[in-house]
């Protein structure tokens, strides 16, 4: 099995602490379909014609697209690789894209997951973010999605934002509890480079965020939705009713995905390339019929280091067994790192698993850098 994501380089504003791949222009948005739907056909045999278990519209702002532009995807899909019976399909949506139409035209369409960006239930957390929605618009959307059979939805939630306390925090996460969603993604808010964030950040106009309040929301957002049933199958993924991410735990599984549309990123074993990340050059490099990318040969050592990474972000933490049949040039290694990681508590095994604990799960990054090979 494999995985399908599609990247849609459009959004109507950008969020100030974004720094995906996007542009506020629609103009050539008929021309972005063309040439997504070219580049399938013409990297149709990266996958070896394994089967896709799941197929992603992420981006920017897939809900932007049309009726027609999704079913115009879905034909190039359908003709150019064979997808599953049962695969999940997932598009990302903002609430104020999510009307009433809107969700009748998704529920007749083959999408079968609405991945819906709500960030925050506040007004004022969504004008400070500059987001394009408004906290009534979320509800709404949830709340009629399910209506229409649309029942198998993803929210983001972001915590650790300015002006955010922990008694808001958990009103937060018990307003998601009452939507009755089905999983829920939710992440610190981070400061990346070259965002307005940065910027405003570095000017005083938001103060600069707090490393010990992201640990405090963090084991609230844990304990609160522990309590209400999920499953915390990832560092920032919770599941209810068995409904784990299946796009997003191929990566952490380390399956194999083509990455389709500017600046995506696909990855096979010993092989990750990615998209170039602007419009204009990856339209004229499908056009041209030389895609605009790079790539990288990963080393044994990369693989190893990645194995760890993504592994210790699960639950169900990393398996011997693997670490005996893939990585043996590592295992002197791997055993003289863990040995101190064990007695501090920072890992814990039970037979062939090795995975981190409750208690230190927010610091899961770093507790597997420490035990990269370098």
């Amino acid at each position: 099995m494999a995985g399908l994501y599609i990247h849609i380089p459009f959004c109507k504003k950008a969020c100030i602490y974004c720094d995906f791949h996007f542009s506020t222009s629609l103009k050539y948005k008929q021309e972005m379909v063309d040439a997504i739907c070219k580049e399938l056909k013409m990297r149709k045999e990266f996958l070896n014609n394994k089967p896709l278990k799941s197929i992603y519209f992420g981006g920017g702002t897939p809900s932007l697209m049309e009726k027609n532009d999704l079913d115009q995807i879905f034909d190039a899909i359908h003709h150019n690789f064979s997808v599953d019976t049962e695969a999940e399909i997932t598009l990302e949506a903002n609430p104020d894209d999510l009307t009433t139409d809107k969700l009748k035209s998704l529920s007749a369409s083959l999408i079968n997951r609405l991945s819906i960006g709500v960030q925050s239930f506040r007004d004022e957390d969504l004008i400070l973010m500059n987001r394009s929605h408004n906290s009534q618009q979320a509800e709404k959307c949830i709340s009629q999605a399910q209506d229409l059979g649309l029942e198998n939805i993803s929210i983001d939630l972001i915590y650790a934002q300015p002006n955010m306390s922990n008694r808001v925090w958990k009103e937060q996460l018990q307003k998601a509890i009452s939507l009755n969603v089905n999983h829920i993604s939710s992440y610190a808010l981070t400061v990346e480079p070259k965002t307005v964030l940065a910027y405003k950040i570095k000017t005083g106009e938001i103060k600069e965020l707090n490393d010990e309040t992201a640990f405090d929301q963090f084991s609230i957002l844990v304990d609160e939705l522990s309590q209400a049933g999920y499953d915390h199958y990832e560092v920032s993924n919770f599941s209810k009713n068995g409904r784990r991410a299946v796009h997003n735990s191929s990566y952490w599984k380390g399956d194999p995905y083509l990455g389709v549309g500017p600046s995506a990123h696909s990855f096979c074993p010993g092989l990750r390339s990615w998209n170039i990340s602007n419009n204009a050059l990856y339209l004229k490099g499908i056009e041209s019929g030389e895609m605009a990318m790079e790539s990288e040969n990963l080393s044994l050592q990369d693989q190893f280091n990645e194995w760890l990474m993504i592994s210790l972000r699960t639950m169900e933490g990393l398996d011997r067994n693997v670490l005996e049949l893939q990585f043996q040039d590592f295992k002197n290694h791997f055993q003289t790192e863990l040995i101190p990681l064990l007695s501090l508590g920072k890992l814990e095994e039970n037979g062939d698993r090795i995975f981190i604990p409750r208690a230190w799960r927010f610091h899961s990054d770093g507790i597997a850098s420490s035990l990269f090979y370098i």
